[in-house]
């Protein structure tokens, strides 16, 4: 299958303002998001972006970028316009959607989200980590994921929640954000209007979810560092050894 990697990163950031264009070891956030994308060897990278000074810093380290719009309210909205705009003759069958604030993260991972569709079954898949920590069982900003067990290292997703779920013994995953589409679904994807659930969780999968289609997630080691924050952006530059 075809596979298209694409890493939405935009300007705007509150908290870690113009953080795609951060520092980390002498090269731009966005273009360690690249390199690691690029490592995991599975397919075309291209960086979707709104703005130019990132579409420059990205295609100045040789990586390949195109320009969507400011609009765009969600990484999923950006990257199917990025999607039209590089692969218009529609070769790629699996679009990859790689966060442009993951600069740690594994190639492996990357190439993990993969796994769930040898189920054709799947329309979206995922990544998952078992929560080991208390507090983030707690902690509304840990992304859950509920599933059914399908398999010894993956689950069908049944919900996404900030709360603690689900009750009883057992264990609780930490949701990874990090998805691999067929085309077809992020294609019938960016066609919804948000749903309810999705706006009441702030968590745009659950309109996967709610629209009937099924997402996998494989269960994977380790969550990989999110920057959204300078104390995130100072441990990511002590993982690359600064």
């Amino acid at each position: 299958m075809a596979i298209l990697v694409l890493i939405p990163a935009r300007l705007g950031s509150t908290r870690l303002p113009s953080k795609a264009l951060a520092d980390i070891a002498g090269k731009p956030m966005v273009v360690r998001v690249a390199e690691r994308a690029q490592s995991a060897q599975i397919g075309r990278v291209v960086v979707a972006t709104d703005a130019e000074a990132i579409r420059d810093a990205v295609t100045e380290a040789g990586f390949e970028a195109v320009m969507t719009s400011s609009e765009h309210q969600s990484g999923s909205d950006r990257i199917f316009e990025a999607l039209t705009l590089v692969d218009p003759d529609k070769s790629a069958e699996t679009i990859v959607n790689v966060q442009g604030d993951l600069p740690t993260i594994e190639p492996e991972a990357i190439r993990q989200v993969l796994a769930p569709f040898e189920d054709p079954r799947c329309d979206v898949a995922t990544l998952a980590v078992e929560i080991t920590e208390d507090a983030e069982r707690t902690n509304p900003n840990v992304v859950k994921l509920v599933g059914s067990p399908i398999g010894p290292t993956r689950m069908r997703a049944l919900y996404f929640t900030r709360a603690t779920a689900p009750w009883g013994e057992g264990p609780h995953y930490h949701h990874v954000g990090l998805y691999a589409y067929r085309r077809p679904s992020l294609e019938r994807f960016v066609s919804l209007s948000p749903s309810v659930l999705e706006r009441r969780e702030k968590l745009e999968q659950l309109r996967t979810l709610e629209d009937g289609m099924r997402i996998d997630a494989e269960i994977v080691d380790a969550v990989p560092l999110g920057v959204d924050a300078p104390g995130d952006l100072e441990r990511a530059r002590q993982m690359y050894g600064v």
